[in-house]
């Protein structure tokens, strides 16, 4: 008799979980993020993730919050027209990426976090270029969402 490999179970998947910081990589990532909820009939999950200068400069009054919201409301409307041609329902929300008062906040953290509390089953991570200006937000959180989410994962 021979050993058969055990049975696995269908991936269900219901939220997919991707990551955008205002980079053409983010925009890749959501379109990937699309195609799978379109395959599993799921719906997609955007979280803008504002980096570290932008987060400080808040904090330090250099930048209005208002016109942060606004940036980043605007670059999920053209991820949003990207994707207009599917059935796919989109969702987002901002997260600080850092904190000036929790030292375990960066955006790796927040990104799992935030895969935590919408119970999100898979996530598509844009993995950007190390040599990208240092404002993308996601070029080293992808490597810590890689080595530490419990969801299938997707790096692009």
């Amino acid at each position: 008799m021979t050993d058969s490999p055990p049975a696995t179970a269908p991936l269900d998947v219901e939220m997919v979980l991707v990551p955008v910081d205002g980079s053409d990589e983010s925009v890749t990532a959501v379109e990937y993020a699309v195609a799978i909820a379109e395959k599993y009939d799921a719906k997609v999950h955007a979280v803008y993730v504002v980096g570290q200068d932008v987060v400080r400069g808040i904090e330090e009054g250099v930048l209005d919050q208002a016109e942060v919201a606004d940036d980043a409301q605007t670059f999920i409307e053209q991820v949003e027209d990207s994707v207009g041609g599917t059935e796919v329902p989109l969702n987002s929300s901002t997260a600080y990426g850092f904190s000036t008062h929790r030292k375990t906040q960066h955006p790796g953290s927040v990104i799992l976090d935030t895969a935590d509390d919408l119970e999100a089953d898979f996530i598509v991570v844009p993995r950007e270029p190390l040599t990208s200006d240092s404002g993308d937000v996601l070029a080293k959180a992808a490597e810590y969402v890689l080595l530490y989410a419990s969801q299938p994962l997707l790096s692009v």
